[in-house]
């Protein structure tokens, strides 16, 4: 997997209420939306499945589904740091796929809540 470089929050001074040693903190997530199109052997390899878990424990919301020409296709919604992490393991996917390619799109959020195996 490919370290991916995650960008400072900054000073959270403005969203918070408190001293320093107790502030309570507003903090502003950046969320983003990738859609994705992953072809090769990726159907009966449990692809899905596992797709669920790794947004699961990216704390990304979205769905994947199988497509009818033998590709599955997904959307992610998240933090950048987390859709890029996703993204990449759609290049390697489970043990028993093939990825032979993916395709990316970036897409405007819209506000996907958990993640959907379709």
């Amino acid at each position: 997997m490919v370290p991916v470089p995650v960008p400072p929050l900054g000073p959270p001074s403005p969203l918070c209420q408190g001293g320093e040693a107790n502030a309570i903190c507003k903090v502003s997530r950046v969320t983003r939306r990738r859609r994705v199109v992953v072809r090769g052997r990726v159907q009966g390899v449990f692809f899905r499945d596992s797709c669920r878990a790794e947004a699961a424990s990216r704390e990304v919301a979205g769905w994947v589904r199988n497509c009818s020409d033998g590709a599955v296709e997904a959307v992610f919604e998240g933090e950048p740091a987390a859709l890029s992490a996703m993204v990449a393991w759609c290049r390697v996917g489970p043990p028993r796929a093939r990825v032979d390619s993916v395709e990316v799109s970036e897409e405007p959020p819209e506000g996907e809540v958990g993640f959907l195996v379709r």
